[in-house]
Protein backbone atom coordinates (compact mmCIF):
# COMPACT_ATOMS: atom_id res chain seq x y z
CA UNK A 1 0.00 0.00 0.00
CA UNK A 2 1.37 3.24 -0.93
CA UNK A 3 2.05 6.15 1.94
CA UNK A 4 -1.02 9.09 1.72
CA UNK A 5 2.18 11.83 2.22
CA UNK A 6 3.95 10.17 -0.98
CA UNK A 7 -0.18 10.32 -3.55
CA UNK A 8 -0.10 13.83 -2.00
CA UNK A 9 3.45 14.36 -3.10
CA UNK A 10 2.67 13.54 -6.57
CA UNK A 11 -0.52 15.19 -6.69
CA UNK A 12 1.28 18.39 -5.93
CA UNK A 13 3.94 18.13 -8.63
CA UNK A 14 1.43 16.95 -11.34
CA UNK A 15 -0.13 19.82 -10.90
CA UNK A 16 2.87 21.85 -10.89
CA UNK A 17 3.98 20.27 -14.21
CA UNK A 18 0.47 20.62 -15.48
CA UNK A 19 1.33 24.85 -15.80
CA UNK A 20 4.61 25.10 -17.06
CA UNK A 21 4.51 25.55 -20.56
CA UNK A 22 7.41 22.90 -21.96
CA UNK A 23 4.77 19.85 -20.34
CA UNK A 24 2.97 18.22 -22.79
CA UNK A 25 -0.32 18.90 -21.22
CA UNK A 26 0.29 22.65 -22.81
CA UNK A 27 1.05 22.15 -26.20
CA UNK A 28 -1.20 23.90 -28.55
CA UNK A 29 -1.40 22.53 -32.06
CA UNK A 30 0.20 23.93 -34.79
CA UNK A 31 -3.37 23.59 -36.71
CA UNK A 32 -4.59 26.42 -38.05
CA UNK A 33 -8.16 26.16 -36.07
CA UNK A 34 -10.97 25.20 -38.89
CA UNK A 35 -13.71 25.56 -36.28
CA UNK A 36 -14.07 27.63 -33.27
CA UNK A 37 -16.54 27.91 -30.71
CA UNK A 38 -19.09 30.08 -32.89
CA UNK A 39 -19.33 26.40 -34.40
CA UNK A 40 -20.26 24.62 -31.49
CA UNK A 41 -22.15 22.36 -30.76
CA UNK A 42 -20.53 20.56 -34.19
CA UNK A 43 -23.63 18.35 -34.66
CA UNK A 44 -26.08 21.82 -35.04
CA UNK A 45 -23.54 24.22 -36.49
CA UNK A 46 -21.43 21.98 -39.23
CA UNK A 47 -23.16 18.87 -39.75
CA UNK A 48 -21.87 18.19 -42.92
CA UNK A 49 -18.38 18.23 -41.65
CA UNK A 50 -19.00 15.44 -39.13
CA UNK A 51 -18.46 12.19 -40.80
CA UNK A 52 -18.04 8.59 -38.85
CA UNK A 53 -15.00 6.29 -39.47
CA UNK A 54 -16.97 4.62 -42.53
CA UNK A 55 -17.64 8.14 -44.40
CA UNK A 56 -21.44 8.16 -42.70
CA UNK A 57 -22.89 11.05 -42.45
CA UNK A 58 -25.26 12.36 -39.34
CA UNK A 59 -28.26 11.94 -41.79
CA UNK A 60 -26.93 8.61 -42.63
CA UNK A 61 -27.62 7.38 -38.67
CA UNK A 62 -31.07 6.62 -38.71
CA UNK A 63 -33.18 3.69 -36.72
CA UNK A 64 -34.12 2.64 -40.03
CA UNK A 65 -30.41 1.65 -40.77
CA UNK A 66 -30.20 -0.44 -37.64
CA UNK A 67 -32.96 -2.28 -38.33
CA UNK A 68 -31.88 -3.28 -41.76
CA UNK A 69 -28.72 -4.30 -40.95
CA UNK A 70 -27.23 -1.52 -43.31
CA UNK A 71 -25.32 -0.01 -40.46
CA UNK A 72 -23.65 -1.87 -38.08
CA UNK A 73 -21.22 -0.34 -34.20
CA UNK A 74 -18.36 0.84 -36.63
CA UNK A 75 -20.77 3.00 -38.16
CA UNK A 76 -21.39 4.68 -34.98
CA UNK A 77 -18.01 5.64 -33.44
CA UNK A 78 -15.90 9.06 -33.54
CA UNK A 79 -13.74 10.10 -35.96
CA UNK A 80 -10.00 11.21 -35.87
CA UNK A 81 -11.33 13.94 -37.72
CA UNK A 82 -14.51 14.79 -35.60
CA UNK A 83 -12.21 15.00 -32.24
CA UNK A 84 -9.49 16.68 -34.14
CA UNK A 85 -12.37 19.63 -34.80
CA UNK A 86 -13.39 19.18 -31.02
CA UNK A 87 -9.86 20.00 -29.98
CA UNK A 88 -10.09 23.16 -31.80
CA UNK A 89 -13.19 24.17 -30.27
CA UNK A 90 -11.77 23.52 -27.24
CA UNK A 91 -8.72 25.48 -28.31
CA UNK A 92 -10.78 28.49 -29.35
CA UNK A 93 -11.85 28.98 -26.03
CA UNK A 94 -8.43 28.57 -24.00
CA UNK A 95 -8.67 24.61 -23.02
CA UNK A 96 -5.35 23.66 -24.03
CA UNK A 97 -5.11 20.53 -21.88
CA UNK A 98 -8.57 19.30 -22.92
CA UNK A 99 -7.44 19.55 -27.04
CA UNK A 100 -4.57 18.29 -26.07
CA UNK A 101 -6.63 15.50 -24.20
CA UNK A 102 -8.69 14.99 -27.49
CA UNK A 103 -5.82 14.69 -30.00
CA UNK A 104 -4.94 12.05 -27.65
CA UNK A 105 -8.13 10.10 -27.86
CA UNK A 106 -7.80 10.75 -31.83
CA UNK A 107 -4.37 8.71 -31.90
CA UNK A 108 -5.92 5.95 -30.34
CA UNK A 109 -9.01 5.16 -32.27
CA UNK A 110 -6.99 3.12 -34.22
CA UNK A 111 -4.90 1.42 -31.17
CA UNK A 112 -7.49 -1.92 -30.61
CA UNK A 113 -9.52 -1.71 -27.08
CA UNK A 114 -7.73 -4.50 -26.11
CA UNK A 115 -4.26 -3.06 -26.58
CA UNK A 116 -5.14 -0.24 -24.91
CA UNK A 117 -6.02 -1.91 -21.45
CA UNK A 118 -2.67 -3.61 -21.69
CA UNK A 119 -1.14 -0.19 -22.18
CA UNK A 120 -2.65 1.13 -19.13
CA UNK A 121 -1.79 -1.36 -16.99
CA UNK A 122 1.37 -0.74 -18.30
CA UNK A 123 1.36 2.33 -17.14
CA UNK A 124 0.57 2.21 -13.62
CA UNK A 125 3.09 2.36 -11.10
CA UNK A 126 5.14 -0.62 -10.77
CA UNK A 127 4.20 -2.30 -13.06
CA UNK A 128 6.76 -1.98 -16.10
CA UNK A 129 10.62 -1.31 -16.71
CA UNK A 130 11.58 1.32 -18.13
CA UNK A 131 12.55 -0.80 -21.10
CA UNK A 132 9.21 -2.03 -21.56
CA UNK A 133 7.28 1.15 -21.42
CA UNK A 134 9.78 2.31 -23.99
CA UNK A 135 8.67 -0.25 -26.01
CA UNK A 136 5.04 0.27 -25.60
CA UNK A 137 6.22 4.07 -26.95
CA UNK A 138 8.14 2.79 -30.08
CA UNK A 139 5.17 0.54 -31.14
CA UNK A 140 2.68 3.60 -30.50
CA UNK A 141 5.00 5.41 -32.81
CA UNK A 142 5.98 3.01 -35.66
CA UNK A 143 2.69 0.77 -35.84
CA UNK A 144 -0.03 3.52 -35.09
CA UNK A 145 1.26 6.85 -35.51
CA UNK A 146 0.20 7.89 -32.16
CA UNK A 147 2.83 11.04 -31.53
CA UNK A 148 1.13 12.83 -28.76
CA UNK A 149 0.45 9.53 -26.44
CA UNK A 150 4.78 8.68 -27.60
CA UNK A 151 5.75 12.01 -25.80
CA UNK A 152 3.10 11.31 -23.02
CA UNK A 153 4.85 7.67 -22.31
CA UNK A 154 8.00 9.19 -22.95
CA UNK A 155 8.03 11.94 -20.03
CA UNK A 156 5.66 9.67 -17.88
CA UNK A 157 8.73 6.77 -17.70
CA UNK A 158 11.20 9.58 -17.41
CA UNK A 159 9.02 10.84 -14.09
CA UNK A 160 8.74 7.11 -12.65
CA UNK A 161 12.31 6.85 -13.12
CA UNK A 162 13.08 9.74 -10.88
CA UNK A 163 10.42 9.12 -8.70
CA UNK A 164 11.51 4.78 -8.11
CA UNK A 165 8.01 3.97 -9.74
CA UNK A 166 9.38 1.35 -12.06
CA UNK A 167 9.51 -2.09 -12.04
CA UNK A 168 12.98 -3.52 -10.47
Amino acid sequence: MIDSSVIEKMIKEVMSNLSQEGSYTMTKSDNKATVTSKDYPLSEKVPERIKTPTGKTLDDLKIDGIMNGSLTSQDFKISPDTLEMQAQVAESVGRYNFAQNLRRASELIAVPDERILAIYNALRPYRSTKGELLAVAEELETKYGCKTNVAFIREATALYEQRGRLKE
